[in-house]
């Protein structure tokens, strides 16, 4: 059985490393060399550099940055945020990220899924979806008749939305859907995150993960709503991930990695120790 990852996330905002919750109220978490340079002595498997604002002001990732983040690091690496074309991406690459992540530009334009993933190969291309849950008047008269909350809804009444430019735009998409389509144009990963459990701390989404994981076969990265140790494994043990991302319990120092891994091997969840 292959390990499971365990994958800090940068999100990037005019150079500093930012973290808020459900995609609102930012505040600082630091420098991003830094950071990226303790993760990768704390044990990380991989990491994740989102330039979270670059779409929505319609410019590319800083280059420089992610040149200096991989001069640091010799973990694998991912870059996302502005990225619209074949060139951006060679160009990332070029800078030392071994792989690229698509959110609002692959909803926008597909087609750059499988021109990119035959230029570099699927392992390149990552697809990143921002996830909502959908409040469909049956669903809420639902919740109302069973007094149940969002997390106690049947799997079958659940809908997710996908959103871009940062969580800012809605596209009317259904998740299960995007996410079939982008295993078919040649998307060789997904970082799914949930805009309704991010920077909560209260757990990942099991919900969603089990469905979209369950959906394709490429693997899966959940992220949004880690807070404890025991969010890692249910995460593992309820769904199909391959691998779970957090930012707020590492930025800030709540939880090491090193904590969560040794944890996990106790569990009986394979990771690289």
């Amino acid at each position: 059985m292959l390990a499971k990852r365990i994958i800090p996330c940068l999100d990037i905002n005019e150079g500093r490393v930012v973290k808020g919750v459900n995609f609102l109220n930012l505040r600082d978490a630091g420098d991003p060399l830094k950071n990226a340079k303790f993760y990768e002595e704390e044990g990380a498997d991989e990491l994740v550099f989102l330039d979270i604002t670059a779409s929505y002001e319609r410019r590319s990732t800083t280059i420089d940055l992610v040149r200096k983040v991989a001069e640091r690091v010799f973990m694998p690496f991912t870059v996302g945020g502005g990225i619209r074309s074949i060139i951006d991406i060679r160009n990332l690459l070029l800078a030392g990220a071994e792989k690229v992540s698509l959110n609002t530009a692959a909803v926008r334009n597909p087609q750059l899924i499988r021109d990119a993933s035959r230029v570099f190969g699927s392992q390149c291309i990552v697809v990143a979806i921002d996830a909502k849950l959908v409040h469909s008047p049956q669903s809420i008269a639902h919740r109302k008749k069973r007094k149940l909350l969002t997390t106690g809804y049947r799997l079958s009444t659940k809908k997710w939305e996908v959103y871009i430019n940062g969580g800012r735009t809605p596209t009317g998409l259904d998740v299960l859907d995007w996410v079939r389509k982008a295993e078919q144009l040649g998307a060789g990963e997904v970082l799914l995150t949930s805009m309704d459990c991010d920077g909560t701390k209260e757990s990942f989404d099991i919900a969603l993960t089990k469905a979209v994981s369950g959906a394709v076969r490429i693997p899966v990265i959940a992220s949004g709503g880690a807070g404890k140790l025991e969010h890692f494994y249910d995460i593992f043990a309820k769904t199909k991930a391959t691998a779970a991302l957090a930012a707020s319990i590492f930025h800030y120092r709540e939880i090491k990695i090193k904590e969560i891994k040794q944890y996990l091997k106790r569990k009986g969840v394979p990771v690289r120790i």
